[in-house]
């Protein structure tokens, strides 16, 4: 069984868990962490998850944030001098951050993301090096109401995440789901 194959299931057997809901926001939040390698196989089995998710009663939201960079950038006032010379363009403020942020709010707040939903996000991967993953779900934490999963390229170790393998790793309360086989935390 592939990598891919091992988190799908390891994540259907969490979905698949009694949910408790006098949890903290932070409580609520599932990391489906896979190597950053795997991050196309695992976005074409997005479809997967989802079906999973359905599956065992619950229902699905999907945010992806992989256009939230080139937005923002399209906005940007100095857009033309980052494009003549990226090496020096630095994301400074945290504009990008909030819209990322905004996005999921948004999700989190929708009619289909009840205290029984999934409020899954991709697209982390093409904000690498632009943004935090850790102050970006300490934003979002507060408007979680059933469960969040994000796609995480990166690795779990030692209760630390590390965001693409090249981040200084953080350490988040997030229930970890990953592709080592048969590794779950309730």
């Amino acid at each position: 069984m592939n990598s891919t194959d091992r988190l799908l299931q390891n994540y259907a057997r969490q979905v698949r868990l009694p949910w408790s809901r006098n949890i903290a926001g932070m409580q609520r939040i599932w990391f489906a962490v896979y190597p950053p390698a795997e991050e196309r196989k695992v976005r074409a089995r997005i479809q997967h998850f989802e079906n999973m998710t359905r599956e065992s009663g619950h229902g699905w939201t999907a945010v992806d944030l992989t256009d939230v960079l080139p937005t923002w950038m399209a906005s940007h006032e100095y857009r033309e001098a980052a494009f003549r010379e990226p090496e020096f363009f630095a994301c400074d403020d945290d504009q990008l951050e909030v819209l990322a942020a905004r996005r999921i709010q948004a999700a989190c707040g929708g009619e289909n993301a009840d205290a029984n939903a999934v409020v899954a996000v991709v697209g982390l991967a093409s904000l690498f090096d632009y943004m935090k993953v850790s102050r970006l779900i300490g934003r979002v934490e507060e408007s979680i109401r059933g469960r969040l999963l994000v796609f995480f390229p990166g690795e779990y170790r030692q209760n630390v995440y590390r965001f693409m393998d090249a981040r200084d790793g953080f350490n988040y309360m997030a229930v970890p789901i990953t592709s080592s086989e048969n590794f779950l935390i309730a």
